[in-house]
């Protein structure tokens, strides 16, 4: 089985509006401006560095923002151009969650279960409704015809549609998941931070918790999963309340490696013994402590949302974002990661501060899909990473994208034009058909 990353190409409108609560990063950065180019071209050099290390890398498209039609259901009316003015009045609030680039977080765009894990032996993944926050919620229809449009084969794929709205069902997608597994199997650990059905003891006091126990619950159940596989974990309230409004941004896995901080959950301990009850002492686990590295410095550098990758000696590699390196609590940490003696043999720092400055880290950028060769064979369209689909890719960035974007330029009828000839011209060059609205007429 290979695991295939699949990044999301930062979109043209890549911007900092502040529209995440709970994201210290994105409320702190609000009304900046942005570069969408340096965005776009920081993801691809991460993605060619995967590549060049020898992980299976793919793309998925950005969405269209801002988002027509969905303005035109919040009743704003006339042409486009009246659209986007009459939008961009009294505060601008819907034009800016149309115009959000979230998209390029695809960590949060599915949860997804690998074939061998499944009963019915398909891949199955179902898109994240991301209901907690208008901007994202409104990315669930456009990812489910992505992902329909690359994992066609129903033979080999299963892409549930997203789960209802709703409170009981809030769900974030695999940045609320982690799959680890040894020669004994695989368990898959579904992480909540809030429920309907009964008490869950200590609640976030600062910022809201978003993923629903119901939500992880009914994945398990879709994906077929056998239930000794299944294991939920509360998130901690005071990591969430910390800034770690998803797990990724303190805990992460691969394979039998473990990394997390002690306020990634609850009852971490518990999580980590029942862990090594099902896998054996194959799982490796390294846990940061509060004096080691405050969850302040963890949501600021975010180490934990670095990519942990198996290479081809069979080591792996940690790709953390620059701002660990920067920060010494983080450094040292995954200093200690390196020398513990454990599976990852080296760290490598990458530039992804247009997208750090918004709350998301290398990790937040990829979605994980553990794939077996005949499954990667039958993928639709254009999407794996080569040395000509990198360039190509980075040729199309330099041709359509702005290099400096502020609020006031979402208000701009041009940049929802420059945006429809972009992604028009990327559906051609990844072969995946008409995929937006403005395509379909």
């Amino acid at each position: 089985m290979i695991e295939v990353q699949f990044d999301g190409i930062v979109g043209p409108t890549h911007n900092y509006a502040g529209l995440s609560r709970g994201n210290v990063a994105s409320e702190a950065h609000a009304g900046r401006i942005s570069n969408p180019r340096a965005a776009a071209r920081q993801g691809l050099a991460k993605m060619r560095l995967v590549h060049d290390l020898g992980v299976v890398q793919a793309v998925l498209p950005p969405q269209d923002r801002p988002s027509l039609p969905m303005l035109r259901r919040f009743g704003f009316a006339g042409s486009d151009e009246e659209v986007i003015a009459s939008a961009a009045k009294n505060g601008g609030f819907y034009l800016r969650a149309c115009s959000s680039a979230s998209a390029m977080w695809a960590a949060n765009a599915a949860t997804v279960t690998p074939s061998c894990d499944a009963a019915d032996g398909r891949v199955h993944l179902t898109p994240a409704n991301l209901q907690t926050m208008l901007h994202r919620a409104i990315e669930a229809p456009a990812t489910w015809r992505v992902l329909r449009a690359i994992f066609a084969d129903e033979a080999c794929f299963a892409v549930h549609e997203p789960l209802p709205s709703g409170g009981e069902l809030g769900d974030e997608g695999d940045a609320n998941h982690l799959r680890l597994a040894t020669s004994q199997g695989a368990i898959h650990v579904f992480a909540w931070g809030r429920t309907m059905g009964g008490p869950s003891g200590e609640r976030p006091k600062r910022h809201p918790a978003r993923q629903a126990r119901e939500a992880s619950e009914t994945l398990a159940r879709l994906h077929r999963l056998a239930p000794a596989r299944v294991l939920l974990a509360q998130q901690h309230p005071g990591g969430i309340d910390g800034g770690a409004f998803h797990t990724d941004v303190l805990a992460v896995s691969n394979g039998s490696f473990l990394m997390l901080h002690e306020l990634a959950f609850v009852d971490s301990a518990a999580c980590v013994d029942a862990l090594r009850r099902q896998l054996g002492d194959e799982v490796f686990v390294l846990e940061a402590t509060q004096r080691e590295l405050p969850v302040e410095s963890a949501v600021s550098a975010y180490p934990f949302n670095s990519q942990v990758l198996t290479v081809a000696d069979g080591s792996m590699v940690i790709l953390a974002p620059e701002d660990s390196r920067e920060e010494p609590a983080a450094r040292a940490f995954l200093e200690r990661v390196v020398e513990s003696g454990g599976p990852v043999s080296c760290v490598r720092y990458v530039d992804v501060r247009q997208s750090m400055q918004n709350g998301g880290g290398p990790a937040c950028l990829r979605l994980r899909v553990p794939l077996v060769d005949h499954e990667i064979s039958r993928l639709g369209g254009h999407v794996l990473l080569d040395e000509a689909l990198h360039e190509a890719l980075g040729g199309w960035v330099d041709r359509h994208y702005r290099d400096r974007l502020s609020e006031e330029d979402l208000a701009d009828p041009s940049l929802a034009r420059e945006g429809m000839r972009a992604l028009d011209e990327l559906t051609r060059l990844l072969d995946l058909g008409c995929l937006y609205d403005f395509q379909r007429g």
